[in-house]
């Protein structure tokens, strides 16, 4: 029985749609929340291993902001692009002919390694405002808190690539290890929400398309870091950093911050890489506040 979303209320108050369109000779399946004539519209882009569903508690507390949310080729309900490596140059790539195609102009915003594609994107000319990074990865993931815990993880989808294919893609979809990991990350003591936290990893974590993609993306999550790119981002750009989160520190983020020409950061305490599921509440409001002085140019 699937655990009670705590944020339904207000989620279901909001508009949403579901849409197809052509990228780079694949399909790519986006969801587009709230009015058609919002005066601001987001891109929001997802983290490794999830999908769209991870980021409507922030959705569902932007009201009045049209949002739309695609799921990243090989996730979700979105395909591979054909004979392409899943390579952070490719769902770059994705990012900047998605946005042209479905909403030109718009603001982007990227959560976790979603951070790192909307970072790479912007910093190699995809046309936006401002930029907005949620739990952005501010650091080589292999030197955070849980260095060990990444290293570890590195074996694990390392041996789903190169174990038998059923072997390997049973490994990575093994519900237990999954659970294991999404226990690793929740830090909240609501029991509710850890109960939805662990609900969503359960239903959503394992929806890739199948070993090798998701083997793809992970090199590229660990491979790179928003450093190498935020020098070369010039817009306004909004940081939402955990305190207490495990992949990269609070003051790897401090230091993120001062190398953007133009960077606001929003420290949210108790709370980890989760910021999208646990507070979303404080996320959402540093965004509308983020947006709010200069609408005119977040269209």
């Amino acid at each position: 029985m699937a655990a009670a979303n705590p944020y339904s209320p207000l989620l279901d108050e909001i508009p949403v749609e579901r849409h197809e369109v052509a990228v780079l000779g694949g399909t790519t399946a986006y969801w587009v929340y709230g009015p058609a004539d919002a005066d601001v519209t987001i891109v929001a882009v997802h983290g490794f291993r999830g999908e769209h569903h991870g980021l409507e508690p922030v959705v569902a507390h932007l009201a009045g902001i049209r949002v739309v949310s695609p799921d990243l080729p090989g996730f979700g309900e979105t395909g591979p692009v054909p004979g392409r490596t899943h390579d952070l140059d490719l769902y770059a790539q994705w990012l900047t002919d998605f946005a042209a195609a479905v909403a030109p102009g718009a603001v982007i915003l990227g959560h976790s390694f979603g951070s790192i594609v909307v970072a790479a994107a912007v910093a190699g000319g995809l046309e936006t405002p401002r930029v907005i990074l949620v739990n952005p990865i501010g650091a080589p993931a292999l030197e955070g808190p849980r260095g060990v815990l990444t290293r570890l993880a590195v074996f694990y989808y390392w041996a789903g690539a190169r174990l038998p294919h059923r072997v390997g893609e049973a490994l990575l979809r093994n519900g237990l290890i999954v659970r294991a990991m999404s226990v690793s990350m929740a830090k909240t003591r609501d029991p509710g929400i850890r109960r939805f936290v662990h609900d969503q990893h359960d239903t959503y974590f394992s929806r890739f398309a199948d070993r090798d993609v998701l083997h793809d993306a992970f090199l590229a999550s660990v491979s790179h870091d928003v450093r190498e790119f935020a020098p070369r981002i010039g817009q306004p750009t909004l940081l939402v950093a955990a305190q207490r989160d495990d992949i990269t520190p609070i003051e790897a983020e401090r230091r993120l911050a001062t190398m953007f020409p133009d960077a606001e950061l929003i420290e949210i305490p108790d709370v980890g890489h989760l910021i999208h599921y646990e507070t979303p509440a404080p996320a959402a409001a540093a965004i509308t506040r983020f947006l709010a002085p200069s609408g005119a140019d977040t269209r």
